[in-house]
Order: C-alpha cells, then sequence, then structure tokens
C-alpha cells in the first residue's frame, strides 16, 4: 500500500459520504454474514436469547458468568483474588451468581459458582465469597432491578485513570460508549467492605452503564453478563486510549453531537451483549470445561 503521510484530512460532507459508501458496500456481506444491518442512525444488531423457562435461563446465565471469569483471565484481570462478575438469578431475583473466592478466573466452572442473598447469605454453593463482592454488588443489584450482572477488578488501565478522579472525554468511539453513560465516585476508604460505600458507588453508577472509582478502578453493568463484561473490556481499553493520548500531547475531543451519535450506535445493551460473542464462543470451543 502507498503512503499516506501528507494526505488531507477527511471532514464534514466527505465523511459523511464515505461512511455512506461503505456501509452500503458492506450490506450485502454483513447482512448475509452476521445478521447485522447498517442503517442510517446506526447498526441494527442481533437479539440476544429469551427463555420461557427461568431455570434454563438460570443455566444460561451461569454459564456465561463462568465463561466470563475466563475472559477475564485471557485479559490479565485475575491478579489475586480482587474482583468478581455477578449475575442475577432469574428464578429468585433477589439473589445472585458470584465466584468462588480464592478460585483462580482461569479455572472458574459453573458447579463453583455461589449463590447469595441480598443480605449476604450463601444459599448456594460450597465456597465463601469476597466480602467486597457482595458489599458492591449487591448494592448495585438492589438499587437497579434492570441490571443482570455487574462485573469489576483491579485492572491497570481502569485504576491508573481512576486516579485522575475524572470522566473519560469522547476521544475514541471506546470512550464514546460511554459518553453521558457513566458516572464518578469522588471517594475511596481502602477494600470496600461495608454496604455504605456499596450504596455510593451503586449512587454513582446510577441509570448508566458504568462508574469510575476514584483510586480504585472501574465497574460496570449490563442487561447480560456478556454486556456487563463487554463494557468493562471497553471501558479498561478507553482507559488506555486516553492515557495514551494525553501522554503524547492533547487529544482532539470530540463534540457532543458526534459523540452522542457514536454513543447510540455502539453503547445499546444489545451491542454490547454482540459484542463479547467473539469471545465466549472462543472460551466454549477451546475450554470446554467451564459448563462443568
Amino acid at each position: 500500500m502507498g503512503k499516506m503521510e501528507n494526505a488531507a484530512p477527511v471532514t464534514g460532507a466527505a465523511t459523511n459520504a464515505a461512511t455512506n459508501a461503505a456501509a452500503a458496500a458492506a450490506t450485502t456481506s454483513v447482512t448475509g454474514k452476521l445478521s447485522l444491518t447498517p442503517q442510517a442512525d446506526g447498526l441494527k444488531w442481533p437479539e440476544p436469547p429469551v427463555f420461557d423457562n427461568p431455570y434454563e435461563e438460570r443455566l444460561h446465565r451461569k454459564q456465561r458468568l463462568a465463561v466470563g471469569y475466563r475472559i477475564f483471565s485471557m485479559h490479565g484481570f485475575d491478579f489475586g483474588i480482587a474482583g468478581h462478575i455477578t449475575c442475577r438469578d432469574p428464578v429468585l431475583k433477589d439473589h445472585f451468581w458470584v465466584n468462588p473466592l480464592g478460585v483462580h478466573f482461569s479455572r472458574i466452572k459453573v458447579s463453583d459458582l455461589v449463590l447469595v442473598d441480598h443480605d449476604g447469605n450463601v444459599v448456594q454453593g460450597r465456597h465463601d465469597i469476597n466480602c467486597a463482592a457482595y458489599a458492591i454488588h449487591s448494592r448495585v443489584h438492589r438499587a437497579r432491578p434492570d441490571v443482570v450482572a455487574a462485573a469489576h477488578a483491579h485492572s491497570t488501565y481502569g485504576v491508573s485513570f481512576s486516579s485522575l478522579n475524572c470522566l473519560l472525554e469522547p476521544i475514541s468511539q471506546e470512550c464514546c460508549s460511554f459518553y453521558g453513560g457513566h458516572g464518578l465516585y469522588d471517594g475511596y476508604g481502602g477494600v470496600a467492605a461495608v454496604l455504605e460505600e456499596g450504596d455510593l458507588i451503586a449512587k454513582a453508577v446510577g441509570q448508566g452503564k458504568a462508574a469510575l472509582m476514584r483510586n480504585h478502578g472501574h465497574i460496570t453493568v449490563g442487561h447480560s453478563v456478556e454486556e456487563a463484561v463487554a463494557w468493562f473490556i471497553r471501558m479498561e481499553r478507553a482507559c488506555e486510549q486516553t492515557l495514551l493520548a494525553r501522554a503524547a500531547g492533547k487529544p482532539h475531543v470530540l463534540d457532543h453531537e458526534t459523540a452522542a451519535l457514536t454513543a447510540s450506535q455502539i453503547g445499546s445493551h444489545r451491542a454490547g451483549w454482540y459484542g463479547l460473542q467473539p469471545l465466549v464462543d472462543k472460551v466454549l470451543a477451546e475450554q470446554p470445561d467451564v459448563l462443568n
């Protein structure tokens, strides 16, 4: 390919024309293979599965939760005993499933998961759980009945960026996923082992999909396990991009209209769910023991 160092930037109408042309050219192959339809205002995403039987849905959620932990391990979000992903039980809706304390994320299986109620009682499972998982996640699940899953870990870039005590600016597509949809918890009191701090974190999440917690990292939520995990990975990448861009200079911040449009295109519940499916497929194919 030829060099493009001296190419003039494409802006305004030229950008829209190029985007529309590319979308039109891709329509046949994309819709034919992925059921992903380009539209003028974004993308029409495939539908997540719907269950008539809550016990079948319970098994599906547990399977995806175990897969979510394997995916966290693949990304290095597995140091020590910090970090947790939870999913609401569809049968006992004031209960959630969580990882067993001290079991490495790369080894977690469906049978390892622990069922806990919102009062901290272990209802099913043979392991202890992380007290911070209960203190934070029980409050998020209680405050947001629509949330199926929540994800948190002490990831390198999320924790580093959170120390700046500010929201993400829309400097990239990944950052735009959270534009107008994430909050900031301006506090840190050591290990989050008390319910009061969990309440404050839940308040910071609000009705959005994520929150940055000063000096602590980030937490993401979703209407599915896949969505919550996908947002966590994407926010980690957004934090990394922001730190790198700021280290290099002064990044260009997208205008409100562009950032809001991008958020509407790639920041939906379905987009989050679908975005994780390739990694889910990879884990199921390469690590079938996860379903045991």
